[in-house]
């Protein structure tokens, strides 16, 4: 986020990114995957208690174990992202936010929680907690000097994005919010980084379901054209129960 990600991008992604630009091709057992802008919203969240006590999102378990495994997610995962939608969707009706989007931010982050051989939790926690390279100023990296004395990143020097969603401290410092009932707004909780980046989205966006919006919101979670057409590609392709 704030432009930081523009310059980290190339760092922790790039191999995702390749392999999202050789995977959208449309095979021939495969649908197509849908053109235009904003991508579309996937299989139905379907109505649940969401202020039941506790992790709410696993109240979605057999929406999401029904697709994980085509879309190639943790159940976890895409439990949070739907469950995420579910909230925004009562909170902010107006944004229009659907659970492809969010899910294909994590993808592309962190490969829904999985970058460098992390695992998500049945309980959505990520461990061990991905932590994103040195914002030190070195070439094509921003420089932004610790914000969080360490607490978040490890780094007391330079910030580094963490989390599922790679949020900077100071971004999450001023998003995070608790989404798992725990009483902690934990960057590495699936579930609290999905609907953190969700409510980023719908605040930075406005109109979700607007092709002007979508695109703003995406813009201002990292501003560079690439990412924003890989996140695309890769929701569309969520939408029409495609893994990439």
């Amino acid at each position: 986020m704030d432009g930081v990600r523009l310059r980290r991008y190339g760092v922790i992604a790039a191999s995702i990114v390749v392999l999202v630009l050789s995977g959208c091709g449309v095979g021939e057992d495969l649908v197509p995957i849908p053109e235009g802008t904003p991508p579309g919203p996937g299989v139905p969240v379907p109505v649940i208690d969401l202020d039941a006590p506790g992790r709410t999102a696993a109240l979605l378990n057999g929406w999401a174990a029904g697709q994980a495994g085509t879309l190639e997610m943790p159940v976890a995962a895409l439990e949070a992202y739907g469950y995420a939608a579910a909230v925004l969707s009562r909170s902010r009706p107006e944004c229009g936010i659907a659970w492809t989007t969010i899910a294909g931010i994590g993808s592309v982050e962190s490969d829904h929680g999985r970058h460098r051989g992390a695992e998500v939790r049945d309980d959505g926690l990520v461990e061990p907690g991905i932590i994103g390279i040195a914002l030190d100023g070195s070439p094509g990296v921003a420089e932004i000097r610790d914000t969080d004395g360490g607490r978040l990143d490890g780094d007391t020097v330079f910030d580094r994005a963490v989390g599922p969603m790679q949020f900077i401290p100071e971004t999450w410092r001023k998003w995070g919010v608790d989404a798992n009932g725990d009483g902690v707004a934990d960057p590495h909780s699936i579930d609290d980084a999905a609907l953190t980046a969700g409510l980023y989205l719908c605040v930075s966006g406005g109109d979700l379901l607007t092709a002007e919006g979508w695109s703003r919101a995406l813009f201002t979670y990292n501003r560079s054209e690439s990412y924003m057409k890989v996140v695309r590609d890769r929701a569309a392709a969520y939408s029409v129960g495609r893994r990439v």
